[in-house]
């Protein structure tokens, strides 16, 4: 199949895709100018919120009933390590499980989430108050390094290696299936935030979600698959008319309650997914405004762990966005403090300081928003990001 789209923009290209060929043709004013644009950034909205734009990306690992890789407690203190962003750390521990089960796509899989993830913070990337509205669109990030580039391309060619010869095997093997939804979502993740190739990055997504759907034909009760389709149900259901149609012409449907009801069964399970469905929900619920929902689940994995200052800060994001300024404050405050008694290390919790100073500036607190931003500079190592912003 073949979709065409027809603008008054002057040229005309062709893009593949799992669901077929797009032809835009662009000679035809048949969508007007203000909406094409629309459309281009309702579609680059699409592929960072499908791919858990949260910044935490689906990484299922032993379930009892059977589903995902073998436990191994190893894997746990892994995930442990990853969630308090000790990245370094878990990178080591995921390559060491690598090691032992050289053929486990999940394994591959676990690795590349922890190599990804390092290197969206590191690179600015991992704020969700950024993905907050559609203003992230035209954000530039700081460069990744070349060898992390070849890295997870090479983690991902290794994971769908590995995947491709097991669905040759048997074309039903539901983990097979999960895990190679889980390679391209990362892979999809990858190309638009790190390589901003949106139409790579929507390939990807797409055929993510199409292994997991799969997966659930097989098995409805593989509730870490509905993550990615949650999540792909809730973005095309909020999409502008026009473009959910365009979606629906490539054969890409979505209700915004399926998905909001699918992310809160994946959050209540027992999955690892759950700690990445709490995030994704928080980023929708606070584009619904449904505060109070969003910092219940922030305050959950706060507390779950405690060395993750993102996880707080977002509360306090979450305070402010609702209009509950004190509590806001207080929230800030206490990451700050927390980071300045040594419980988060060298990571960049500074982004409380920054979250403060605009709080105050937003109550015409001059001299307090001034010496909130002067903080930002008192922190170890601050995010350059952060300092360019004060």
């Amino acid at each position: 199949m073949v979709l065409t789209l027809a603008v008054d923009f002057g040229t005309s290209f062709t893009r593949s895709s799992p669901f077929g060929s797009f032809k835009l043709v662009c000679n035809q004013p048949v969508i007007p100018r203000t909406n094409y644009s629309k459309l281009v950034q309702s579609v680059c909205f699409l592929l960072l919120l499908c791919l858990v734009a949260s910044c935490i990306p689906a990484v299922s690992q032993s379930i009892s009933d059977g589903h995902g890789a073998p436990h191994d407690p190893q894997t746990d203190a892994a995930f442990e390590h990853f969630y308090n962003m000790d990245y370094d750390r878990a990178i080591q521990e995921f390559e060491r499980i690598l090691e032992k089960h050289p053929t486990d796509a999940f394994a591959v899989n676990h690795l590349l989430t922890a190599v990804l993830m390092h290197d969206l913070y590191e690179t600015g990337a991992m704020n969700t108050g950024d993905y907050a509205n559609d203003s992230f669109i035209g954000r530039t990030p700081r460069p990744t390094d070349p060898k992390v580039k070849e890295r997870i391309k090479g983690l991902v060619r290794r994971g769908e290696a590995l995947e491709e010869q097991q669905l040759k095997a048997n074309s039903k093997d539901v983990n097979a299936l999960y895990c190679r939804g889980v390679t391209r979502a990362q892979f999809s993740v990858y190309t638009g935030l790190v390589e901003r190739a949106w139409f790579s990055a929507l390939r990807n997504a797409v055929g993510a979600r199409h292994d997991h759907e799969r997966v659930l034909e097989l098995d409805p009760k593989y509730v870490d698959a509905k993550m990615v389709v949650g999540t792909h149900n809730y973005v095309i259901g909020r999409l502008p008319w026009s473009v959910k149609v365009a979606a629906a012409l490539a054969g890409l449907s979505g209700s915004a309650e399926k998905g909001l009801d699918y992310l809160r069964e994946v959050a209540k399970s027992d999955g690892e997914n759950a700690v990445d469905a709490k995030v994704v929900l928080t980023l929708f619920l606070r584009r619904e405004q449904q505060y109070d929902e969003a910092v219940g689940y922030m305050n959950d994995l706060s507390a779950k762990y405690p060395r993750n200052h993102l996880f707080l800060t977002e509360v306090a994001n979450l305070q402010r966005a609702a209009g509950h300024l004190p509590e806001a404050e207080a929230t800030y405050r206490k990451v700050w403090q927390n980071g300045r008694e040594g419980k988060y290390g060298t990571l960049h919790y500074e982004l409380a300081a920054w979250g403060l100073g605009e709080l105050l500036r937003s109550k015409k607190d001059i001299a307090g928003a001034a010496e909130a931003y002067e903080l930002v500079s008192q922190a170890p190592n601050p995010d350059p990001d952060i300092l360019q912003k004060v």
